[in-house]
């Protein structure tokens, strides 16, 4: 293992092998134990999208939830589920079903298509024009924007679905999913989670689908691994130490150096990491 493999093993703090249940237990306790320290706040917010990610997130916030109200004999603490259309989603379907598995407190359905929309147009008569590539992004910051919007007035916090195999490549946007105040999933790749959610009793339609971020209208449902170009299974190998080739490798690499901007905070004079 090189330097460099070590190094971002090492930062993104995943294991060669978990325990499921060790695992759901300490990031359970982790959104407990983080309300707790907190008073003031009230709510835990995820916008679901009917994949593995934000399924297994918000999963763990319900069960921090349902365990703290439990505690307190009372239900003061609540997990919204938010879902975010751009128009109608084609896997409406999958996020359903995520639904029912989660059980979430509170459930606000708020489409973006609207606001995305406007937002564009407006850009356009002021001579800009964004490629579908930035479009997607326009969706995923107004995403996170209704999100904190809900929070502010629910007295809550903002969970993230952002796992180690994502942060490796950059695969989120910046300031749009990769915003949050919570990261639960950090630590564990995607094959992890997977294992996490088999242990919870997750339909393996979640699990088992296709992951795409569904962001690119001339796109749709494009797949991960082909907007990437690497498997998860490679990034997942990648993490844990295990020998693959040397061109994932080196893709693997090339995303991680590429992206290194959106795991940092705002530059300024007195950073030199970007040098």
């Amino acid at each position: 293992m090189d330097k460099l493999q070590n190094h971002i093993r090492t930062i993104l703090r995943v294991k060669r092998r978990v325990n499921p249940e060790e695992e759901i237990r300490a990031r359970v306790d982790f959104m407990k134990a983080f309300l707790r320290a907190h008073p003031v706040i009230k709510a835990f917010v995820l916008g679901i999208s009917g994949g593995q990610d934000s399924t297994l997130a918000g999963k763990l916030a319900q069960l921090a939830i349902n365990e703290l109200n439990a505690e307190q004999n009372d239900i003061s603490y609540q997990f919204i589920a938010v879902r975010l259309p751009y128009g109608v989603q084609k896997d409406e379907g999958d996020c359903q079903t995520a639904l029912s598995f989660v059980q979430p407190s509170k459930v606000f359905e708020v489409n973006i298509k609207p606001a995305v929309d406007i937002s564009v147009e407006s850009m356009k008569k002021a001579g800009i024009r964004l490629s579908d590539f930035l479009i997607g992004n326009e969706k995923a910051r107004e995403r996170m924007k209704v999100q904190y919007s809900i929070a502010g007035a629910c007295s809550g916090v903002v969970i993230g679905t952002d796992h180690s195999a994502e942060a490796v490549t950059g695969f989120f946007t910046k300031f749009g999913d990769g915003a949050c105040d919570l990261i639960p999933l950090f630590g564990l790749n995607k094959r992890q989670g997977k294992e996490l959610l088999q242990v919870l009793g997750c339909p393996k339609s979640l699990y088992l689908k296709t992951p795409t971020a569904d962001l690119e209208d001339d796109k749709p449902q494009l797949p991960d691994e082909e907007a990437l170009g690497v498997t998860y299974q490679d990034i997942d190998d990648y993490l844990e130490g295990k020998p693959l080739a040397e061109t994932s490798k080196n893709q693997i690499e090339a995303l991680y150096v590429k992206t290194r901007h959106k795991r940092y905070q705002p530059i300024s004079m007195y950073d030199d990491w970007w040098k």
